[in-house]
């Protein structure tokens, strides 16, 4: 195993690529998917089913993990692989998108942010230091600089100056971050949609210098064909030999779209919630189980699946435990729309290393724009 955290890339097709990322607990192939384990778990799903849908890299978070069970407890437990029990790698974000979120009572100075806790109303303070120290003693493989993420709509001055300030708390994420071999600190480009911005914040990172770099401010309500316009020329920004990562996206459409303009990690919380409230995502689109039409259906949900649900379940059942809110309902449906998203990633991997990939796009919307199989 590596020592040290390092990024190779195996072959391009267009702006699309794919590589390895080398951990000391693991490789991670990319383009990769990473299920989002915020309060450290995948909901409704174990750990070894995770890695079995074939995820290599799980996402933790800051905010909910500082707040419960506490930074300081999860290091005495051990770290939050043990604590888990899941030993690949772990990114963990930085807490700044939540604070922004989903905390209440919330006052932003040049030296952090103070907010309340929406667990218990407690009083916490972040600062780039503070989520740092946070992250170190999670103990995640990669850990993501502190920003701040303006609430949109929002005017481009303020854009601007949101930007800025996350510029300046990157660099302070960089001093206390340190050297950490075998640990990666990715900085995150803000910047909206205004494509001035947008460079000069790589530059800017760029100038600090990170083992990678993440696209953020996108996925937050800007609507595809915005996120894919700055997409277009952000991830040109970024230097070639870093990995570039795209925060909270998404769909499969969006997964897509995403990798052909050169984006090499993505995650997002909808395979697992979309699970849990009936919907599963197929070949042919999107399955809401909850729909009277499969009450009788003794079908997969998708026939090409290997998953457990598709394998040993039928649409029947599957509608009659979700309709009677069984726990295996969630899990099931959770489960194959992880492995669903694994086998896209997988795809879309093996066609850009095969030069294969606008071939691979055509074949992936033409089954989309078929709809779900005849109702019997």
């Amino acid at each position: 195993m590596s020592k040290r955290f390092s990024f190779s890339l195996n072959a391009t097709d267009g702006r699309a690529r794919t590589g390895v990322i080398d951990t000391p607990r693991g490789q991670i192939r990319t383009p990769a998917f990473m299920p989002v384990g915020t309060a450290a778990t995948v909901k409704a799903m174990l750990p070894e089913s995770v890695r079995q849908t074939g995820a290599d890299i799980l996402l933790g978070n800051t905010y909910h993990l500082m707040l419960r069970p506490g930074a300081e407890r999860v290091e005495r437990l051990g770290g939050l692989h043990r604590f888990m029990n899941w030993d690949r790698p772990i990114l963990t974000d930085s807490g700044g998108f939540q604070v922004m979120s989903l905390a209440g009572l919330r006052k932003l100075t040049e030296e952090g942010v103070t907010f309340a806790s929406h667990v218990d109303g407690s009083k916490h303070h972040l600062t780039p230091e503070r989520s740092m120290e946070i992250q170190r003693m999670l103990g995640s493989d990669i850990v993501m600089a502190f920003d701040e993420c303006p609430a949109l709509p929002a005017t481009e001055e303020e854009v601007a100056k949101s930007m800025r300030l996350s510029m300046r708390w990157a660099q302070r994420s960089r001093d206390a971050f340190g050297d950490r071999p075998g640990h990666a600190l990715f900085g995150i480009m803000q910047g909206g949609v205004t494509r001035d911005l947008r460079e000069e914040s790589a530059e800017a990172l760029q100038q600090i210098g990170f083992d990678g770099y993440a696209v953020g401010g996108l996925a937050v309500g800007e609507g595809q064909e915005a996120m894919f316009g700055v997409l277009d020329y952000a991830p040109g920004f970024l230097p070639e030999d870093k990995p570039r990562y795209l925060m909270g996206v998404g769909k499969p459409d969006d997964i897509v779209g995403a990798v052909q303009r050169g984006i090499d990690m993505m995650d997002c919380v909808l395979p697992s919630r979309s699970g849990r409230t009936g919907q599963a995502w197929i070949h042919r689109g999107q399955v809401n189980i909850k729909n009277a039409r499969h009450a009788d259906d003794p079908r997969p949900l998708d026939e090409n699946c290997s998953c457990p649900a598709c394998t040993g379940y039928s649409r029947a059942y599957l509608h009659h435990v979700f309709r009677s809110q069984e726990m295996i309902s969630g899990m099931l449906l959770t489960w194959h729309n992880l492995h669903y998203y694994q086998e896209l990633m997988a795809g879309l991997r093996g066609a850009i290393a095969e030069g294969r990939l606008d071939a691979f796009v055509a074949d992936f919307h033409a089954k989309r724009a078929e709809g779900d199989i005849e109702r019997l």
